[in-house]
């Protein structure tokens, strides 16, 4: 739709006709002259923004310049407005101006006929340094005219509208305005706008029918009826709206309109269904302020009602709590009231009671208040659903041992020399020989003795001795390996609702003796130390159906006893733990840590030189080697246990 009208002579753009239903709005007594022209294509119209900056050109308007009829250009500011889009602001000495803009490439050019421009402001403007679209500003006479050319760079989105005696032409950045649309399509625009105040700050997508206005000092109220018929809406204007407006708005939803038209003229509307009243914001205001003092004033005169509301899943007392900032119990029950400030959902004169022996609450107010609660507690006092969490606490070992040993001696007895493994042994020997009850002996006849260890297990061997007249030798071989491998496996599980922290432990307490005491007076005392299988949770079941787990497992094993004299054995402990957060889906299985261990040792046990030696060394030698591997994974599984509320 295209409505141009223009006052006295001034001259408006025509196009085709557009039909009779204009005809009774062209014969107000404003004098205004009607047409209706065709819909043409125009760039979209944003609302003014708050000004963040701004530069002026203020001048005179020499009366030797004038022109006879003519409308004097006074001033011209540039601005930056919101979302870096740039401002120019026309200001006239007079009614009548009709400025005419279009766009030329990466320009804007408007042009006022018959209207004077002082010397004073025929200079260009650099406004580069706003850092919006505008880069320039042109302003000379032409003819018995004004023509302001603004060049600009970029993608951008044109604006002209008219209020009073200032002609505003707007420049947004197409980023900005990316997403605006016509013709029923949505209009993401930054506009002082919201379903029931235009004075509300914050983007608004307008959806109505693009309409066309072009009007001089036309009253907001033939606005308002024209805005209806388009719309289909039913507009109620209060007395007090009166005044007019000058505007220009090329392809703009109605709904946008209607708006710019309301702020221009500091007034607020309110729909019902498809009624919407327009009138003052004052009024408004004091009517939305009147409204509400006479409901708090019948709610300080409705009667009173008790209602007994029984808590089947949750906690009364904090239920009670959650409505009213004021809860404080005794013994078996609470009440809620007195002059608190704060009355959360109840009345002024209203109370909220719980009995934790029932687990009841008692509330006391006026009706719609004790309705609200009662609603408030049956949203609130629903079942838990319950989550399942089982852990599995795998520890794997693997062993690999390997020990080579030998015995090696030689010993015997000549004349007067006598050899074995020790002194001692010598010594034996030649005390024995003045034993008549056998053949002499040695104790130790061995030289060299390093076997496989006997810790390690039963070893094989092989032993070989060389008797002689005078020496014997003895050699003995031993070897071992061994290879082990285990597994512990630990399952704790456990059953709780959701964000309430559940526990499970199993395990011993393992005494050991600690002495207390002087040096003349000790005492001993026998502590207990915890040795547990341990898994602390506390799970949330998310809105995605998903479970948050916060939790801390704990593996405590006996590995032996250090004995300590006078006081007796002290457990060694072999302590794992793991705390952490983790968010899984419902029933995964999730390997949450692991510790890997890995212990490779080599051991040779010689005599110098004679170990050194090739082949016949290794008689001198003792080879041992031992791999060990230890694995410890977590595993966690939760599973959520939905509960349905029974009726």
């Amino acid at each position: 739709m295209i409505v141009n009208k223009a006052q006295g002579p001034m001259p408006a753009r025509r196009s085709q006709a557009r039909g009779h239903a204009r005809g009774v709005l062209l014969g107000l007594a404003t004098g205004l002259l009607a047409a209706t022209a065709g819909v043409h294509a125009a760039q979209p119209a944003v609302q003014a923004v708050p000004l963040l900056a701004q530069t002026a050109l203020p001048a005179a308007v020499d009366p030797a310049h004038r022109l006879p009829g003519a409308v004097n250009i006074s001033n011209i500011d540039f601005r930056r407005g919101e979302g870096g889009s740039g401002k120019l602001v026309l200001t006239f000495d007079g009614e009548g101006a009709v400025p005419d803009m279009r766009t030329q490439g990466s320009s804007v050019v408007v042009d006022i006929g018959n209207s004077a421009l002082p010397p004073a402001l025929q200079r260009p403007l650099n406004v580069s340094d706003f850092a919006t679209p505008v880069q320039r500003v042109d302003a000379v006479q032409s003819g018995t005219g004004t023509r302001i050319v603004l060049t600009a760079t970029g993608d951008f989105e044109p604006l002209a509208y008219q209020t009073g005696r200032d002609f505003i032409v707007e420049m947004v950045p197409r980023a900005a305005g990316r997403e605006r649309a016509v013709g029923g399509t949505a209009v993401a625009a930054t506009a002082q706008s919201s379903a029931t105040s235009v004075m509300e700050q914050g983007p608004r997508a307008y959806s109505g029918q693009a309409v066309t206005f072009n009007f001089q000092d036309i009253p907001v109220r033939t606005v308002l009826q024209m805005i209806a018929e388009e719309s289909g809406l039913n507009i109620v204007a209060s007395d007090s709206v009166q005044g007019n407006v000058t505007l220009r708005l090329i392809q703009v939803p109605w709904d946008q309109a209607l708006d710019i038209v309301l702020q221009a003229r500091s007034l607020d509307k309110r729909r019902n269904g498809n009624v919407v009243w327009v009138a003052p914001q004052s009024e408004i205001a004091a009517f939305e302020q009147a409204r509400e003092d006479a409901r708090l004033a019948i709610e300080d005169r409705a009667e009173m009602v008790t209602e007994y509301i029984a808590i089947s899943y949750g906690n009364a007392e904090e239920i009670a709590r959650l409505l009213t900032e004021e809860s404080r119990g005794g013994g078996g029950s609470g009440a809620s009231g007195g002059q608190s400030s704060n009355r959360g959902f109840l009345s002024s004169r209203g109370s909220l009671s719980f009995d934790r022996r029932t687990n009841t609450l008692l509330a006391i107010d006026i009706p719609s208040r004790v309705e609200e609660i009662k609603r408030l507690v049956q949203a609130l006092d629903k079942p838990v659903d319950q989550v399942v969490i089982e852990a599995r606490i795998v520890i794997a070992d693997e062993s690999f041992a390997r020990d080579l040993g030998a015995r090696f001696g030689v010993y015997g007895a000549r004349d007067r020399l006598v050899t074995s493994g020790s002194i001692a042994s010598n010594q034996s020997f030649l005390d024995s020989l003045a034993d008549d009850d056998g053949p002499p002996t040695f104790t130790n006849p061995l030289n060299f003795a390093r076997p496989v260890s006997s810790t390690s297990g039963s070893a094989g061997s092989l032993a070989l001795t060389i008797l002689g007249n005078y020496v014997n030798w003895d050699v003995e071989i031993s070897a071992l390996q061994l290879e082990g491998r285990g597994e512990v496996i630990s399952n704790p599980r456990i059953v709780t609702s959701n964000q309430r922290e559940a526990t499970i432990s199993q395990g011993q307490e393992v005494g050991y003796l600690t002495v207390t005491g002087g040096q003349s007076n000790n005492i001993p005392t026998v502590q207990f130390k915890d040795v547990l299988l341990e898994l602390k949770v506390t799970p949330t079941i998310t809105a995605d159906g998903r479970v948050f787990l916060a939790m801390e497992i704990k593996k405590d094993e006996i590995s032996g006893f250090t004995d300590v004299d006078g006081i007796g054995s002290i457990p060694n402990l072999n302590t794992r733990t793991i705390t952490t957060a983790v968010l899984i889906d419902d029933g995964q299985t999730v390997s949450i840590g692991g510790v890997y261990e890995f212990r490779n040792r080599n051991d040779l046990a010689k005599i110098p030189f004679l170990g050194d030696l090739p082949i016949i060394g290794n008689l001198f030698r003792n080879r041992s080697r031992s791999n060990e591997k230890a694995e410890l994974l977590v595993f966690v599984t939760p599973k959520v246990l939905r509960v349905a509320q029974r009726s």
